[in-house]
């Protein structure tokens, strides 16, 4: 709460420090989809964007002086925009964790950045270093490696969920920088929302039920209020501080935890191009961000 109140007062650096925090609570979706009992998609998403839109509703009325209604509004066409980008990266994500392995869909993940960066170039008119460019080719090879093995081992539609999903948080990001709004959190608060009506409609429509064993819920509710909400709280924040382009580099500590935590956890493995093609990824993302932090850019109010 604090740290929010703060968060004008900060520069650059304290914003990569929070950018890689919300990386590090990111990080353990791969684990919490991975205990979850009976539970599909749709009813994670159900629970876990409920207890997100809950968390997020109390913290900005708390924020606002019990006053949330009107700081949500505010946000208005950016906000929803972001909001909707969010519910592609919610759904997609765990979708793709639960049809690929979680290194497989976290590397994918990771492809954010360069859809952030091509976003912001065609949408905002922002300039993306020649370094950039060069990073996004490499990565693209990477890429094109895992989608491959993913087609060979029948895990094809969870990469492509994990690239809408990247391609959808890349949408938020660009959201929040598009009308430069001094609060965010209502973006994320409206993506809760949007994604609980999402869920609830297509378990309706489709038949499920969302009476699931008492664990799925509690793990689902866990992920919303720690793994999402404050990860992505700390990542609004730092964001207002870290150019565009560079801004979800800064989050590797995701890409490369998720994958520990389930071989920790539960003994999964990675496959072998998997790990090629993820590594050309995180090489050329770790690439850009070391270059992107050596030349101290000036902080993005």
């Amino acid at each position: 709460m604090t740290a929010a109140v703060a968060a004008p007062n900060m520069g650059y650096r304290q914003g990569v420090l929070l950018v890689v925090l919300a990386g590090v609570l990111w990080s353990t979706i791969g684990l919490g989809v991975r205990l979850m009992e009976v539970a599909n998609v749709w009813q994670i998403l159900f629970y876990r964007s409920f207890s997100l839109a809950s968390f997020l509703f109390i913290l900005i009325s708390i924020r606002s002086g019990g006053r949330p209604i009107p700081v949500i509004r505010k946000v208005g066409l950016a906000g929803s925009i972001g909001g909707v980008g969010l519910v592609f990266a919610f759904a997609g994500g765990i979708y793709a964790i639960q049809t690929t392995t979680v290194a497989n869909a976290m590397f994918l993940f990771a492809s954010a950045p360069f859809f952030t960066a091509l976003l912001g170039w065609l949408i905002l008119r922002e300039a993306v270093r020649r370094g950039t460019w060069v990073a996004m080719i490499v990565a693209m090879a990477g890429i094109t490696i895992m989608v491959y093995e993913g087609f060979a081992s029948g895990y094809l539609t969870g990469n492509i969920a994990a690239l809408v999903s990247a391609l959808g948080f890349a949408a938020f990001t660009i959201a929040l920088r598009w009308r430069k709004l001094d609060d965010m959190l209502p973006t994320i608060f409206l993506a809760g929302v949007f994604a609980t009506i999402t869920a609830g409609v297509t378990c309706l429509g489709s038949g499920y039920t969302i009476s699931i064993p008492t664990n799925d819920i509690v793990i689902a509710i866990g992920m919303g209020v720690f793994q999402v909400g404050a990860g992505l709280a700390v990542y609004t924040i730092g964001s207002k501080h870290v150019p565009a382009a560079e801004l979800a580099l800064l989050s590797l500590a995701e890409v490369v935890l998720g994958p520990v935590w389930v071989w920790l956890f539960l003994g999964e493995t990675v496959g072998l191009y998997t790990l090629v093609g993820g590594g050309i990824l995180l090489a050329a993302l770790a690439g850009n961000a070391l270059s992107g932090v050596r030349r101290k850019p000036t902080p993005v109010m």
